[in-house]
């Protein structure tokens, strides 16, 4: 932060300092308010998207693409179909990591401890404010972008930005603490479309080794 020695010539310094804080933190509020309602309204999300994995010196490291559906409360599924088939599926109540290249297959619970990864963030439960705080919201010719930092501290990630064009989420980025940026557009976007609630639903293929303690899921959360 910047310090400032208050005398005769900084005191317009000071007030233009205090006037652009204002103006910012009006600016997050509604950007808060925004992805508020874009997720209170939501119900179902599909799409197609194309995944870049750049490191700390902003070089590409690493180029990826596949599909998308989310259904609230808990439930979402990623298809990585290139450059490697990979799977991940929450059903409620675990989520399943499939690596078709290994043959295995990672499962761990749904608990809290994920409320405040960008995955929960568009299928969770809860209000927006209940997990990140929005720190930046900025507008160029491709979206509207809302930057925000997690509340919590035992996260993988420093910040989730969302691109927002209209009613649809078009873009999403995330700094992880290596400092590596994974950067999501997203395509053919269809919101609130039905989805086969079996999409949401794993079964580890026969021969591949599971990490991880699954429990059958006896009732579904409505």
């Amino acid at each position: 932060m910047t310090r400032y020695i208050v005398t005769a010539r900084s005191v317009l310094a000071l007030s233009l300092a205090f006037f652009v804080g204002v103006v910012q933190a009006a600016s997050n509020n509604e950007g808060a308010q925004r992805v508020e309602r874009f997720i209170s309204n939501l119900q179902t999300l599909q799409a197609e998207f194309k995944q870049t994995l750049t490191d700390g010196k902003g070089q590409v490291t690493e180029r990826s693409s596949g599909t998308l559906a989310i259904q609230r409360p808990n439930r979402f599924r990623w298809d990585y179909r290139e450059p490697h088939e990979q799977l991940i599926v929450a059903d409620g109540t675990q989520i399943w990591l499939y690596d078709a290249d290994l043959e295995q297959v990672t499962v761990r619970a749904l608990d809290t401890s994920l409320s405040a990864t960008p995955a929960m963030l568009l299928s969770g439960e809860g209000k927006l404010a209940d997990n990140f705080t929005v720190t930046e919201s900025s507008r160029d010719a491709n979206a509207e972008w809302v930057m925000m930092e997690p509340k919590r501290s035992d996260t993988d990630f420093k910040w989730v930005r969302l691109g927002l064009t209209g009613d649809s989420l078009k873009f999403m980025q995330l700094a992880d603490k290596l400092g590596q940026i994974t950067t999501l557009e997203f395509s053919s976007v269809q919101r609130n479309a039905p989805i086969d609630a079996s999409r949401f639903k794993f079964t580890p293929p026969p021969g591949s080794d599971v990490i991880g303690e699954a429990k059958t899921v006896t009732s579904e959360k409505r």
